[in-house]
């Protein structure tokens, strides 16, 4: 009613609300705020109870919820606080997918991405959610330790391992991501690390990591090598020869056997079989996605093994040949 007492006509409602006179139309005509009364003519009349109903339903729009959820909260069917707990929830949801929509323009323009192909996949694996990008990695490691008596330590620590994009990530890290999602789902990278696997389960758990005169000897293998490879050297060279003869007898005795050829083409063998740049890649990724301190994963130390196991097999031929 007005001042008066009276009920207002539609347009009376409409400059009151500032809503259209259309838009009240229709939401009388689809019964979500139908008029109090008509005129002897004919036209609508509003109450104001129903002028409250109709504020109710703008301020419940201008949140964006549609029609059936505002339906919903007029007839009580839902409480206003069920329904604001909900649509926070979604807002959150939209929130997080623009953000990361944000993320993966500013990383294909730093990238000069200038590939729909590749914008494609960028964007669908950076809208998966948490649920759904921790399946990839999930999957990952099911086939890698499938059927094998693996140590269940290890298999555990490493599916223990969880991928934590933030729900705003930065451009650094949705590319993180999708390199990861396309590392881990690359066959040729998946068999790698199943070869991997398999030789750690054959070797049985008493021999899965190194001893502890072993892993000094890698710290050794490091202050020799890493000079030589930043500056060019090949690992065939006179260079690789001698780091070999400085490190491989006490590779030997710390493996109670003797140096030579055949020892020498198995330790290599075996380094270079745990040597892929992959794999260090895959943990460099990881904790570029979860955040991790800098310095918390140690990058270079796969292409030092390389190079010495590329050098222990060049002696090995040298030797035999010799």
């Amino acid at each position: 009613m007005n001042d008066h007492g009276t009920l207002l006509t539609i347009g009376d409602l409409a400059r009151r609300t500032g809503l259209p006179v259309k838009t009240i139309r229709y939401y009388a005509d689809i019964g979500l705020v139908p008029p109090t009364d008509r005129s002897p003519a004919g036209y609508r009349l509003y109450d104001t109870v129903a002028m409250a109903r109709l504020d109710l339903v703008r301020t419940l729009r201008e949140l964006d919820l549609d029609l059936a959820t505002v339906r919903r909260v007029l007839d009580r069917d839902l409480t206003l606080a069920q329904m604001a707990a909900a649509h926070a929830a979604a807002l959150d949801a939209q929130i997080r997918l623009l953000r990361t929509r944000r993320s993966v323009l500013r990383a294909v323009a730093a990238a000069g991405i200038d590939d729909h192909e590749e914008l494609d996949l960028m964007n669908r694996l950076a809208k998966l959610s948490a649920a759904e990008r921790q399946q990839i990695i999930d999957d990952y490691w099911d086939e890698t330790f499938a059927g094998l008596h693996t140590d269940p330590a290890f298999a555990d620590r490493m599916r223990s391992v969880r991928i934590d994009l933030p729900d705003d990530p930065t451009p650094e890290q949705v590319a993180a991501w999708v390199e990861l999602a396309e590392l881990v789902q690359d066959p040729g990278y998946r068999a790698r690390v199943r070869q991997m696997a398999e030789a750690g389960a054959r070797a049985g758990s008493s021999e899965a990591g190194p001893s502890t005169a072993e892993l000094g000897l890698y710290e050794r293998v490091a202050q020799l090598v890493q000079p030589l490879r930043s500056a060019g050297v090949e690992p065939d060279s006179a260079d690789g020869r001698f780091v070999v003869d400085q490190l491989a007898p006490s590779f030997a005795a710390a493996g109670g056997t003797d140096d030579g050829a055949g020892f020498r083409r198995e330790l290599g063998e075996r380094i270079a079989l745990f040597s892929d740049t992959r794999v260090e890649r895959y943990w460099e990724l990881v904790s570029d996605i979860n955040g991790w301190p800098t310095g918390q994963v140690r990058s270079g130390g796969v292409a030092t093994m390389e190079w010495f196991a590329a050098a222990l097999l060049a002696s090995a031929g040298a030797g035999a040949a010799g």
